[in-house]
């Protein structure tokens, strides 16, 4: 089985536990399909706007197994707030660089 490390938005922590995060990828369903289910090493926020701490916690969650980084639907999509991060094109870039191809980078969660 995979592992994967999850990134969140920071602002959703008070009003989101991140259930359909883990389901999700415990079943390896919606995103995770390709994936199919994998072990959830790490589930962290991007340290707040700008995203600057999401290549740290990518890096740390590897570092622990991880071969898929995954951003949480709050961050890409904006779920549960309808507010989609304006960073989130910047963040995944800058974790891609870190991280290069070896590792799985998925958009979103559901």
């Amino acid at each position: 089985m995979k592992k994967a490390g999850i990134i969140r938005c920071q602002q959703t922590e008070d009003i989101c536990a991140g259930a359909m995060d883990f389901k999700v990828a415990g079943q390896g369903s919606l995103a995770f399909e390709k994936t199919g289910p994998v072990d959830v090493v790490g589930f962290v926020s991007c340290g707040g706007c700008p995203g600057k701490k999401a290549v740290m916690r990518a890096k740390m969650m590897v570092d622990k197994g991880a071969g898929v980084i995954a951003f949480a639907s709050c961050i890409s999509k904006g779920n549960p707030i309808d507010f989609a991060c304006p960073h989130f094109e910047n963040m995944k870039a800058a974790v891609e660089n870190k991280l290069g191809s070896d590792i799985e980078i998925l958009d979103h969660t559901h």
